[in-house]
């Protein structure tokens, strides 16, 4: 298909954001035809090519009666806009009406967080899993090689602050264990080089020795191995991070996202500067990373309400 190709390469956009905005534009090109057959037209396929703002705008309506959030939404119009700018690249179009499309204002709810205690709690548990003895072929001891990938993802997870995606995508090459560095591909392609935490580089050993050799099934340069050999994907990597927390002492869903806004605001509590922490996750904006700032503030005037005796 021509438009992921463009998606894909031209944009250089993440797998996750390739499916999401290949699935707003089926959805957007169905309500349009649907519409079209509602109002007693004929030419539904034409319809779609000649797309305009009053049909972006009754797409997003329909979506957010429908229940979506504002982010969303938000995403939903990117998504429009992209697929709209495309076609008129393209010549499938005259015009480019998603050039006036927006979408509704997103509000700004401050990320869910782990306290630090917690984290530690998860991560201990796993590395304690990953050291359980498992009957070997030979009837000797051997970690689990699952559950020895496991603590590495959490702890590479927390100590570098990393998307699902960067994670999924790292090599081992990516691994500069010299300079304890890690190269990492965020959106848009770019790279940056972030810090490898000592326990995060020894549990990467232990996955190397341990666990790799034991899952490898070709010649694969994937940091991280799925259970049958191929690079470990984002929704083993969601599946991996929830039972950890499970296992840990938490309960409720804890998802990736959640274990980069812990590291994130672990780091801001400890006293890192924005600047450094907007390096780390990668934000292009530090408006973006200025979220966390508000959320160590709310924490902190929850500790004072729980703690204080004049409160």
């Amino acid at each position: 298909m021509r438009y992921e190709r463009h998606l894909r390469y031209e944009r250089a956009r993440s797998d996750h954001t390739v499916r999401a905005y290949l699935s707003d534009a089926v959805s957007l090109l169905e309500f349009t035809c649907e519409k079209v057959k509602r109002d007693g037209g004929d030419d539904a396929e034409r319809k779609a090519r000649d797309l305009t703002i009053q049909d972006l705008r009754a797409w997003l309506a329909a979506r957010a009666d429908a229940g979506h959030s504002p982010t969303t939404l938000a995403r939903a119009a990117a998504a429009a806009r992209t697929f709209t700018a495309w076609m008129c690249d393209t010549g499938l179009t005259d015009l480019d009406p998603g050039r006036r499309l927006r979408a509704p204002k997103r509000g700004r709810a401050l990320p869910h967080v782990i306290s630090a205690d917690q984290a530690r709690s998860i991560l201990e548990e796993a590395e304690n899993a990953a050291h359980e003895a498992s009957v070997g072929p030979e009837g000797g001891p051997e970690a689990d090689p699952l559950r020895v990938r496991d603590a590495a993802v959490l702890e590479v997870l927390y100590s570098c602050g990393l998307r699902v995606s960067e994670l999924c995508a790292l090599n081992r090459r990516s691994v500069d264990r010299v300079n304890r560095t890690l190269r990492v591909i965020g959106k848009g392609n770019k790279e940056r080089v972030v810090p490898l935490g000592v326990p995060a580089l020894e549990a990467l050993d232990r996955w190397e020795q341990l666990g790799r050799p034991h899952l490898m099934r070709e010649d694969s340069q994937a940091l991280f191995l799925g259970a049958r050999g191929g690079r470990l994907n984002d929704r083993a990597v969601r599946t991996i991070v929830n039972r950890a927390a499970r296992e840990g002492g938490l309960e409720g869903h804890i998802s990736p996202h959640t274990w980069r806004h812990s590291a994130a605001t672990h780091l801001m509590e400890g006293g890192a500067d924005l600047r450094s922490v907007q390096d780390l996750l990668g934000h292009s904006s530090l408006q973006t990373t200025q979220i966390y700032t508000h959320v160590s503030a709310e924490r902190l005037k929850d500790a004072v309400r729980h703690a204080h005796p004049r409160a």
